[in-house]
């Protein structure tokens, strides 16, 4: 297997968010981020509906699968099965904080078990042949970041894990929410740092409060990749910059205008599969931001994409919105 070369940017894993509609909206933007799919536990992938869950477009590529779970055999089989349906890396959830994860063994509180997690990698890594990474968390709870992290490297990077995307604030497993955990504990970027450092053989990249090109950019000189999660899908143009200031390729579109038409085609397709228009407009309604006759733009999205029968006029109707408060600007 070549080696896995790990990532410049990728859009993180995100509950609710980062559905295969969104996956695709994304990809549109980027030939190169790296794309995630949300969190789908081992029990889900084992006895659930695989096509819902786990069910991608070909142009996904490069997709990855993230796991929850701990039970090293089921996370063999999870993984193998992801592998088997076309996934390019199977990444394993150690950095959720939500109350379901806890009680499920999995997710951030599998801090507190680095030798647990490093079965689970190596598990893994013997019933596959695709990358094996694992997204973390720099410490949970009161936790020394700098004992908790280097005993989880350790474990995972004896098991042989291809690569480590680090969530550089620690999550507190009680009193806090999944939401307060994305944004009250401080950012520690300087842990990430010390971390690849110490492990330069080790592919990380750092996940985190990043919101900027310029931050990519100081990020990369001194790691191997980038994870950005809210600002892609609130500023999902922000995607654009990701081939010609990270790959020196041109974007495969200009804007967000043409982003919507070359969209159109995969929306007509899952109308037709009986999807509703607001299942996949919700993930475009951050475009234009800024932008004379954007608010109208998302007004029109959230109120006409919710209607029966709603098609793909409803977006171009839209951008329209966008494009004449754009024309009024010039001509006054």
């Amino acid at each position: 297997m070549e080696q896995y070369q790990g990532f410049r940017l990728a859009v993180a894993p995100m509950m609710d968010w980062t559905d295969r509609h969104c996956r695709v909206f994304h990809r549109i933007l980027s030939r190169r981020a790296r794309l995630y799919s949300e969190m789908v536990t081992t029990g889900a992938v084992l006895h659930g509906d695989r096509t819902r869950l786990l069910g991608f477009s070909p142009e996904e590529h490069p997709v990855a699968v993230q796991l929850g779970g701990s039970n090293p055999a089921d996370l063999a089989r999870a993984a193998r099965i992801c592998e088997e349906l076309g996934y390019d890396e199977v990444n394993l959830n150690v950095g959720c904080p939500s109350d379901r994860v806890q009680e499920g063994r999995f997710g951030a509180c599998l801090m507190q078990e680095p030798a647990l997690v490093g079965e689970g990698v190596a598990a893994m890594k013997a019933a596959v042949h695709i990358p094996v990474t694992v997204k973390c968390r720099i410490g949970v709870d009161e936790q020394d970041p700098e004992a908790a992290l280097d005993a989880l490297v350790a474990a995972v990077h004896a098991a042989g894990v291809d690569g480590l995307t680090v969530h550089a604030r620690k999550a507190w497993l009680k009193g806090l929410s999944p939401r307060e955990n994305r944004d009250i504990p401080p950012l520690d970027h300087d842990r990430v740092y010390r971390l690849k450092a110490a492990h330069p053989d080790l592919p990380v990249a750092i996940n985190g409060g990043i919101r900027s090109v310029a931050e990519w950019r100081e990020h990369l000189a001194r790691l191997d990749g980038v994870m950005i999660g809210r600002e892609a899908y609130q500023n999902p143009e922000i995607l654009l910059a990701v081939d010609p200031e990270l790959h020196g390729e041109p974007a495969p579109v200009a804007d967000g205008f043409e982003a919507i038409e070359r969209m159109l085609p995969y929306v007509e397709a899952r109308l037709a599969e009986g999807v509703r228009l607001s299942a996949i407009t919700r993930h475009m309604i951050g475009l234009f931001p800024g932008r004379p006759g954007a608010r109208l733009y998302r007004r029109h999205l959230a109120t006409e994409s919710v209607k029966p029968g709603a098609g793909t006029g409803v977006l171009r109707e839209a951008a329209e919105h966008v494009r004449r408060a754009e024309r009024r600007l010039e001509a006054a």
